[in-house]
């Protein structure tokens, strides 16, 4: 097994239509599915897309500054995780799709789509949803 370096533990209760809640308290939202009349009521409502998306979006940007400074290449990132709920017509489920859109300042083009697939190869979330969801990258 591989060595551990930390756990983050989270609860939810109620799922989309609850709560959830860090073991230490950093984050404590209400969940709502949006549109619905407890998302209308509870403004401040979260969703389980929204909160993989910011953890997608905070990864991948890490994976790229650390793919960069091992290149010796230094700009500034900034990475939106747009995080999709899509009908799932093989099981008439659901399933999620992925577009991580990509900026970077003080970088050539060419450059920052290369760091931006080095990236996508040793991201942790990445890694975890690799043949599972669909991940587009879009450098912008």
């Amino acid at each position: 097994m591989s060595e551990k370096l930390f756990t983050a533990i989270a609860t939810a209760s109620g799922g989309r239509e609850g709560k959830v809640q860090s073991d230490d308290g950093v984050i404590q939202f209400e969940t709502a599915m949006p549109g619905t009349p407890r998302a209308k009521k509870l403004e401040n409502a979260t969703n389980p897309e929204q909160l993989f998306a910011s953890g997608y979006a905070a990864c991948f940007d890490s994976a790229l500054q650390l793919t960069a400074s091992k290149a010796r290449i230094k700009f500034t990132s900034e990475v939106t995780a747009n995080v999709s709920l899509l009908k799932d017509e093989q099981d008439q489920g659901f399933k999620l799709g992925v577009v991580l859109q990509v900026k970077g300042t003080d970088i050539e083009r060419d450059q920052l789509e290369e760091l931006v697939h080095k990236a996508h190869e040793v991201c942790p979330y990445s890694k975890a949803t690799r043949d599972n969801i669909e991940v587009t990258l879009e450098v912008i």
